[in-house]
């Protein structure tokens, strides 16, 4: 195994219906941003400390967390009142604006839906509900590689330091680990029934999964084998 389990951070428990949704990290202060759908929410972490920091409330549905570093600014989705909420890490308090509905891209298979880009390879990797893994030509798009998943997928993160490529499938409950040279699975590692989504901190090689049954996150660190 590649994937080591550090341990787990608890969580607020969930309030209303959903769970946990798209996440990101602020790689300089290793904060890391998830969605708490559940709770109309973006949960926090300290993923140095270990440990969760609070919440950001006032949001409706949010579906997922955005980050960008020089400048620093974190994005939320708010699918429940069609907003972007945005705000800084040193200063949560959050400003929003109205949108539109955008939909996901095409490619060859049905539901494209988790998406990450090799920018040094001018390649992509986008995870299908059809329950494949694809490897892109950014430039073109055409298809170069085509390889079985577990089941439905939701997050795909690409590790460029280590050439890998995680995917987050709820059912059954696992994070696939994919090599990218060539594209081949690596390893299965369990989560939690429902844990669709994930975090990648490339800068310390974590990789966070959240497990909406226990409302906690399970923290791995990548390990080159």
């Amino acid at each position: 195994m590649s994937l080591e389990l550090q341990g787990f951070i608890d969580l607020p428990p969930h309030v209303g219906q959903g769970a946990f949704d798209h996440a990101a990290v602020h790689t300089a202060s290793g904060r890391c941003y998830v969605a708490h759908t559940a709770n109309d929410a973006i949960d926090v972490i300290d993923l140095v400390a270990r440990k969760y920091v609070g919440s950001i409330p006032g949001l409706t549905a949010p579906a997922g967390a955005l980050v960008t570093e020089a400048p620093d600014f974190v994005f939320t989705s708010n699918r429940g009142e069609d907003t972007v909420g945005i705000f800084t890490p040193a200063n949560e308090m959050v400003e929003k604006v109205g949108v539109g509905v955008k939909p996901n891209g095409n490619v060859p298979h049905a539901g494209a839906h988790g998406l990450d880009i090799d920018v040094a390879g001018r390649r992509l990797f986008c995870a299908c509900d059809a329950s494949v893994l694809l490897e892109l030509d950014a430039d073109s798009g055409e298809t170069l590689a085509t390889v079985p998943i577990a089941g439905t997928p939701d997050v795909v993160f690409f590790n460029a330091a280590l050439g890998r490529v995680y995917v987050a499938i709820g059912d059954p409950g696992v994070i696939e680990v994919f090599d990218t040279s060539p594209l081949r699975r690596h390893e299965t590692v369990t989560t939690e029934s429902g844990a669709h989504t994930l975090a990648f901190d490339a800068t310390r090689n974590i990789v966070c999964a959240f497990l909406p049954e226990t409302h906690r996150a399970a923290l791995h660190v990548d390990r080159k084998a």
